[in-house]
């Protein structure tokens, strides 16, 4: 049974310079879908990365507090360690063996998987009708749309307890965003799985979470329920560019622009 995953007062540098994180904490409550926004350069890829053990491959480093899964502490692992303790991260940029098949890619998620492969095929093939039909095509040929499922569906073949996304509605057209965030609702109803999805399009991650936390400068600076959120006057105002009387405005035409930065 999946737990709590927990992160607390997290603090990471990179090149032992830069201090990104700075006493990060939240919690993704097992079985809940939870967003994590900010701007580019607030901290959150740099948070995926710390949980999931990818932080090496950028030369960065935990350097205070802690990550802790079923109890665990799991922010010094590495990230095939992570992987097995049960969380997955899908990185930005969806990143899938371009050369090799839908298929195929799907199989190389069940490396790491714990069940058996041609019942979890099937059952990807369930969440993401399309892969069906375009199995054997290379997925370097797929849509962006196309590839964000293959993606998912790699990560899912690993049978993760929790599920980190990274802008997995990067790039894509609105409609293909709210048929992906679809997709990641209903496998969190059919089967339980943990979410925690970084996002810059904050509207549809609100419409689209039970709980979510805003970050700025590595630090979270506002949490609540996703429904509070959507209704909070600064969140409006400054991350979803809304006044209060219901009128959208550019960031720059809000007069305390300059005395209040947040999020942008």
């Amino acid at each position: 049974m999946a737990g709590d995953l927990e992160i607390n007062a997290l603090e990471v540098v990179y090149h032992d310079i830069v201090q990104v994180l700075r006493g990060v904490s939240l919690r993704v409550p097992a079985g809940s879908v939870t967003s994590l926004l900010g701007t580019n350069g607030a901290g959150k890829t740099t948070t995926l990365r710390a949980i999931s053990g990818l932080l090496g491959a950028e030369n960065g480093r935990v350097v205070g507090g802690s990550v802790r899964y079923r109890q665990r502490e799991i922010q010094s692992l590495p990230g095939t360690g992570v992987a097995r303790a049960g969380v997955v991260m899908v990185p930005e940029g969806r990143r899938v063996f371009k050369h090799l098949t839908v298929e195929d890619n799907l199989r190389a998620g069940a490396a790491l998987g714990k069940g058996h492969w041609k019942t979890d095929l099937e059952q990807m093939y369930t969440f993401f009708p399309k892969l069906r039909g375009l199995k054997d095509r290379q997925a370097g040929y797929l849509s962006g749309g196309e590839q964000q499922m293959l993606a998912i569906g790699r990560a899912l073949m690993t049978h993760p307890e929790v599920l980190l996304l990274d802008e997995p509605s990067l790039g894509l057209a609105p409609m293909l965003v709210a048929e992906i965030f679809d997709n990641i609702r209903r496998i969190n109803h059919e089967t339980g799985l943990s979410v925690l999805v970084v996002e810059q399009n904050a509207n549809v991650a609100l419409h689209n979470s039970d709980y979510g936390y805003v970050m700025e400068g590595g630090r979270i600076v506002l949490e609540g329920r996703s429904s509070e959120l959507v209704d909070n006057p600064e969140v409006k105002e400054f991350y979803l560019g809304v006044t209060e009387h219901g009128q959208r405005k550019n960031f720059r035409d809000v007069k305390s622009y300059k005395r209040r930065k947040r999020w942008m």
